[in-house]
This record gives structure tokens, C-alpha cells and sequence, in this order.
């Protein structure tokens, strides 16, 4: 067999489910790679036209943890990223959430995704709106990653943020490479999450990990409440290039994409990583229940969108990014705009271009849904198909103004 993930689930997957569940996103996770590119899938079906040469391209699952489905993608995302973004430069904001609310998200996916997002993107346009800082409207896209490079679980977002915005109609730019202050960006950080999670905790909306009980819950929020929570915040990205860039290679595909993995075929799993602290490229061995373990962890519940924009970057922000355009130099508006050509296939034989002669469809469901106790991991609280938004607390709640005033003392 290969070095693919689809390879290592065929081989290993059927005896990992013995003694255990898993969760209903992860075993249609799982079943999407596995058939992916499979016959009964269907095909694209190319031919010559001098010498009725035909190839054939199998579909794929299009399932959004599948990596061989995630390049073309990825590649999609990245251009329609690139025409949003506006020509002027952009910072990289990278927010964390403390290890000790691992075990919560594990147990709230939905709510944790969501609460993820709002509460980093909120803190970033309320500062950026202060008058102090910048005082106007910023564009802002966010992207929730789970995933360390090693394949650990490390909740984790990442915002572009224009370097500038409008204010009464008139484009503000940043003052050079700085954007906020750091401690204050936590702070509010910290103080929007923490607001929401009392709020989310109080109506129910949240359900605590089965070997928590409500004194764990309490001495959590006060943990984390003292800790300096992660924040980066990188400037230099010429319209926002170079990190749209990479966050293309991770709004599909999962953890891990195929080109890192070195060994499947035994019985452990040995993948390349780049080390964050030297920046060394090094290898890593685990049994194949442990990489899949980890693998699964970060299949993202069905229907949650990972990657979303605001501000003058949301979708309905048209009007306000061409009021934008008009005040940006003209000699850049089009620079992050690089259109990949595309290769037509060719006729190996007499190297023609190959016509598209027809199609095959797909023979069943992609996804077996299969329902009872027995497909729920036993870790982790399944969301009810017919799941509800969360109900945001008042921005003006108490809590968040504590953690906010409170961020000098605590850092």
C-alpha cells in the first residue's frame, strides 16, 4: 500500500473501531477518504480526436478532511481570496487558546469553533474602531485551526487584518508595522471569551467533560483567567499574499496532507513536521491507533465554517472594498490577483489536446450514515443534527468589562 492517509485507513481503520467509537462526522470522514478516487465513485473520460486516445480522471469524495480532494480546492479558495483582499498591507494576528480548554472543546466543538472565532474578531475591530489605535473599519479574514504540526490538539486562530480601514468614507492607514498593543489585544481576547463561556455555561448551552464536575469548571475559568493567553501579531504581508498563501494549504484536507507521510504500510505511521521552535524539519513515529486517534480529533463538526470574513472582507463588503479600491494606489489594486494558468491535457501519443468525451456518475451515497450509540466516541458530546446558533450573551456583559479593565494586572 501507499504512504496516504487513504491507504492507512483502509489498512488500519476497520480494527481501530473494535472497542471503541467514534463520532458521526469522523466515521463520514473516514469513509469519504477511503473511496475517494474509487471506481464506483465515476469517472471524467478525456479522448483524442486524431487517434481516439482516452484517459479517464476518477472523482473525488470532496469531503473537506480529505487531502487528496483539497489542492484543486485550496487553489479555488486562494483566487477568490485574492480578489477579495484589498491592495495595501496586511497583518497576521495569531490567537490561542489556553491547553487547559482543550478537554472543553473536545465536549463543544460547535460552540467552541464558533465562540473561537467571534470572540478573536470582535476584540481585533472593537480595538481597531478606538479612535486610540486606528479608528476605523478593517477588513478581517479568520481561519479556526485544531492542529499543532505534530498533529496535537491546539485550538488556534488565524486572522489577515488589513492594514487600514474607512472611517466616514476615507481610507485610514496603519501607522507603519504596528498595529495594537499586544497586552491589550489579549486581554480583550480573553475577556470576550471568557464572558461568553460563564454566559454559554449559565443557559446551558455548553456541557461540561464527564470527569469535570462544577468546581473543576470554576477553578478552569479561573486558570486560565490569570494566564497570559497567546497572541502574535506579524505585519509585512503585502496585501496579505503570503498568508492567504498559507492558509490556503489548510482550509481542506485535515491535518495532515499526503506529502508527509513517509511510512503506512506497517503497523505505526512515521510523518515529516516542521519544528515551530528551530524551524528543523524532523520526523515522527506513532502507532497507527494513535495517528488516527489524532487524525480525528480534528475533523470539524458538519455544517461549522472554519474560515470566515468580516468586516470590509465579509461577504455583503463589496460596496465598502470598492469604495476602498477607489482611494488605494491604482498601480497595485490588481497585484494579488495571480490568475494560475491552466494546462490542457494532451495526447501523449501526438500530443493533441484531449477533448472531454463523457461522464460517469457516482453509484451510491458517498456517506453511510450509520446511526445508534455505537458510532458515538465515548470523549466526545455528538452535536444534535438540528443544533441551534449559540445565543450571544450582550457585549456589554459584566465580565467582559473585568477582564478588559483588568488585563494590566493580569499580565
Amino acid at each position: 500500500m501507499s504512504n496516504t492517509l487513504k491507504a492507512i485507513f483502509q489498512r488500519h481503520y476497520p480494527a481501530y473501531r473494535q472497542g471503541r467509537g467514534v463520532s458521526r462526522d469522523q466515521h463520514e470522514a473516514v469513509n469519504a477518504v477511503m473511496r475517494c478516487g474509487e471506481p464506483e465513485l465515476g469517472s471524467e473520460y478525456w479522448r483524442c480526436q486524431n487517434d481516439d486516445y482516452t484517459e479517464h480522471s476518477p472523482h473525488g469524495c470532496r469531503h473537506r478532511s480529505c487531502p487528496r480532494c483539497a489542492k484543486n480546492y485550496g487553489e479555488t479558495w486562494l483566487e477568490r481570496v485574492r480578489e477579495r483582499l484589498l491592495p495595501c498591507d496586511h497583518f497576521h494576528v495569531i490567537m490561542t487558546l489556553p491547553h487547559e480548554l482543550n478537554a472543553l472543546w473536545r465536549y463543544n466543538r460547535r460552540w467552541s469553533n464558533d465562540v473561537m472565532l467571534r470572540s478573536a474578531v470582535e476584540a481585533v475591530q472593537e480595538l481597531l474602531r478606538d479612535a486610540r489605535y486606528l479608528g476605523a473599519e478593517v477588513g478581517v479574514l479568520a481561519a479556526v485551526h485544531t492542529w499543532g504540526r505534530s498533529l496535537s490538539f491546539h485550538p488556534h486562530g488565524h486572522l489577515i487584518v488589513s492594514g487600514g480601514g474607512l472611517r466616514d468614507g476615507r481610507w485610514i492607514d496603519a501607522q507603519g508595522d504596528y498595529l495594537l498593543p499586544a497586552a491589550v489585544l489579549k486581554a480583550k481576547f480573553r475577556g470576550k471569551w471568557l464572558s461568553w463561556a460563564n454566559a454559554a455555561y449559565d443557559t446551558g448551552a455548553i456541557t461540561l467533560p464527564t470527569d469535570w464536575t462544577e468546581a473543576d469548571w470554576r477553578r478552569t475559568l479561573r486558570a486560565v483567567a490569570r494566564k497570559r493567553w497567546a497572541v502574535r501579531i506579524q505585519a509585512g504581508y503585502r496585501a496579505g499574499v503570503g498568508v492567504s498563501d498559507y492558509l490556503s494549504r489548510y482550509v481542506r484536507g485535515g491535518p495532515i496532507k499526503n506529502s508527509r507521510l513517509l511510512k503506512g504500510n506497517g503497523e505505526d505511521v512515521r510523518f515529516r513536521y516542521t519544528d515551530h521552535r528551530d524551524g528543523k524539519t524532523k520526523t515522527m513515529t506513532m502507532s497507527a491507533p494513535h495517528f488516527i486517534d489524532r487524525v480525528l480529533s480534528h475533523v470539524p463538526p458538519k455544517g461549522a465554517h472554519t474560515v470566515r470574513g468580516y468586516g470590509l472582507y465579509a461577504t455583503n463588503g463589496q460596496p465598502k472594498r470598492t469604495l476602498a479600491r477607489t482611494m488605494l494606489p491604482t498601480g497595485e489594486a490588481r497585484m494579488h490577483a495571480r490568475t494560475k494558468p491552466v494546462t490542457p491535457r494532451r495526447c501523449p501519443h501526438c500530443g493533441a489536446p484531449l477533448l472531454h468525451a463523457y461522464s460517469t456518475r457516482r453509484d451510491f451515497s458517498l456517506i453511510r450514515r450509520v446511526r445508534g450509540a455505537s458510532i458515538v466516541q465515548q470523549d466526545v458530546k455528538a452535536d444534535p443534527p438540528d443544533a441551534v446558533p449559540p445565543t450571544w450573551p450582550n457585549a456589554s456583559h459584566p465580565l467582559t468589562d473585568f477582564f478588559c479593565a483588568s488585563y494590566g494586572r493580569l499580565n
